[in-house]
């Protein structure tokens, strides 16, 4: 079937946020056809969600949201959309739950390409797709040339915590071991070439990607997680250092098993960049007794989400509220969480 566009300007104009025919047809023809679903079909100002099916998976609700400003809106291994979806699914799936439903609101600045917008909205329902979630409802707002940059991007979302499940700072002890999936600073590094700013080429690709099988698997094989935590802004070091806090314990971490990619490593040296505080979009920190630590480590090895996984540290009773590296020299140093901002719009 072939489906007939209602939007015939090239360009978002004002009149696509007015409340009138032109943003009901931008609506219609950008986000409903894209997000086709029963439940958003309907055009209801807000979602009407069954709770007997949301019980079915547990009986807490997870709830979080987060908003993109990414810069650019493309980047080698995804764009704005891809990363709004994955973003907040990778939120839910840290407290184990089962991601469910997403809202989908959108800033859009007069003179965005209408083709831009529509690439976008394809993206995020192909992402919904693959992590088995659905968008339910929405909001488009415009505003004038200038008062934004391009493309804002809010996402909420709806997910299950299954009983018996409970990840949270607070339950961290000395003695557990500190486990991350695979390679840090990809993502960091990708917007950063992707922005031209420097004269330097590589391949690398943003890890922009849904952790919610990697999760599944994991919790099946050991529902004793302690904490989880998608490592995003501000990178791995800051991740950790709330968790020191939150938790008041220590954090050893060695070096040697910090996954990291020698490109990644030869961008920061160029730049002055420390790879533990660069950004990430699909990689998650978890704590576990360490009786635990190998077998999810083969587990997570065994999913296409954590084949670089690592244990690269391990939880000591204090000094509290401090993370530590020891360097690959064999030197100790403590690892501050980050100041100021290394890469702005980073997601």
């Amino acid at each position: 079937m072939v489906r007939h566009k209602k939007v015939r300007d090239t360009h978002i104009t004002l009149a696509h946020g007015s409340g009138g025919k032109a943003m009901r047809d931008l609506i219609d023809d950008i986000f409903v056809s894209n997000f086709d679903n029963p439940i958003l079909s309907s055009l209801e100002d807000q979602a009407s969600l069954n709770l007997a099916s949301l019980m079915e998976y547990g009986n807490r609700l997870a709830f979080t949201t987060d908003s993109y400003v990414v810069d650019p809106l493309f980047f080698p291994g995804g764009d704005i959309g891809k990363l709004a979806v994955n973003g907040t699914i990778n939120d839910l799936v840290v407290s184990g739950a089962k991601p469910l439903y997403l809202s989908c609101s959108v800033i859009l600045e007069e003179g965005l390409a209408v083709d831009t917008l529509r690439r976008v909205a394809e993206s995020m329902q192909f992402a919904a797709t693959q992590a088995g979630v659905t968008i339910v409802t929405g909001d488009t707002k415009v505003v004038h040339r200038g008062a934004a940059d391009q493309l804002f991007i809010n996402t909420t979302g709806i997910g299950v915590i299954p009983g018996g499940i409970n990840c949270a700072a607070q339950n961290i002890q000395p003695g557990d071991v500190v486990i991350i999936n695979g390679e840090l600073g990809n993502h960091g590094t990708a917007i950063l070439i992707a922005r031209g700013e420097l004269a330097l080429e590589t391949n690398i690709e943003s890890d922009c990607q849904p952790l919610h099988s990697l999760v599944e698997t994991i919790l099946d094989i050991c529902p004793q997680i302690h904490a989880m935590r998608d490592v995003t802004r501000g990178g791995l070091a800051t991740v950790l250092n709330e968790f020191a806090v939150s938790a008041n314990v220590g954090i050893r971490l060695d070096e040697q098993y910090i996954p990291i990619r020698e490109e990644v490593k030869g961008v920061c040296e160029i730049l002055g960049l420390d790879p533990l505080y660069l950004a990430n979009e699909g990689k998650l920190v978890l704590f576990v007794g360490q009786e635990y630590g190998e077998e999810i480590l083969t587990a997570m090895k065994s999913h296409p989400a954590g084949k670089g996984a690592c244990i690269i540290g391990e939880v000591v009773a204090n000094p509290g509220g401090v993370v530590f590296l020891k360097s690959i020299f064999g030197a100790e140093r403590i690892v501050d969480m980050l100041v100021g901002d290394q890469l702005p719009r980073i997601c």
